[in-house]
């Protein structure tokens, strides 16, 4: 009699222990994203969240490179732009950083959505990644004036935003002091959708000026 009071009790107390951890988990997935990643980002490899992002469960295949894996602010930033599943939204000045491009070709290539509102000086300066975007058939448009354009900011999903001073260069990515802010929250992420939204539309193709009209 006491052996069955005894097993009920210990079932009851681990359905408990079950429910309550549950319970957390599911807490802390609906949790809004706050988060502050400061550079510069020591030397890391990124390969195993790249696999794991292009094959989802697959078995982990090792990486020759002599770089260490670890959580890093770059291994950081990777995998809040693999979290995409539907859209990403590009905006920024400088894009010449090869793992940053390998994540966001990745991700054009799982079927999300990808846009990129760029400058026209730097877009084709030596190193930039967005010409290989372009190829990889990534829509990109850019700015038609004097003035940069000058914004640092991705937008995943309609509902988180990834913004601060960081180029998206090696140069600053491991060199510079910079931060980077991401964040879910729906008044500061529609802010910058909509801007996005009239910078994408503004640099239509169709809005080119190529020849000066005569007076």
């Amino acid at each position: 009699m006491r052996a069955a009071g005894g097993a009920a009790l210990a079932a009851l107390v681990a359905s408990a222990v079950t429910a309550v951890a549950l319970a957390v988990a599911a807490w802390r997935r609906a949790r809004p994203v706050r988060e502050v990643l400061f550079f510069p980002s020591r030397p890391c490899c990124i390969e195993a969240l790249l696999a794991e992002a292009a094959e989802p469960g697959a078995p982990a295949r090792p990486c020759p490179c002599p770089l260490p894996s670890g959580d890093t602010a770059l291994s950081r930033l990777v995998r809040r732009l693999l979290s995409a599943r539907r859209s990403l939204d590009l905006c920024l000045f400088s894009f010449s950083c090869p793992q940053l491009a390998r994540a966001v070709q990745l991700l054009h290539r799982r079927g999300v959505r990808v846009r990129m509102v760029t400058d026209a000086q730097y877009m084709g300066m030596y190193g930039s990644q967005v010409g290989r975007l372009r190829h990889a058939g990534i829509q990109v448009r850019h700015d038609q004036h004097s003035g940069y354009m000058h914004h640092k900011f991705a937008i995943v999903d309609r509902r988180m935003l990834i913004t601060g001073s960081l180029n998206w260069t090696a140069q600053a990515i491991q060199s510079n002091r910079e931060n980077v802010l991401v964040v879910e929250d729906v008044e500061y992420v529609k802010a910058f959708q909509d801007e996005f939204e009239r910078i994408w539309e503004e640099y239509n193709p169709a809005n080119y000026i190529f020849f000066s009209k005569k007076q």
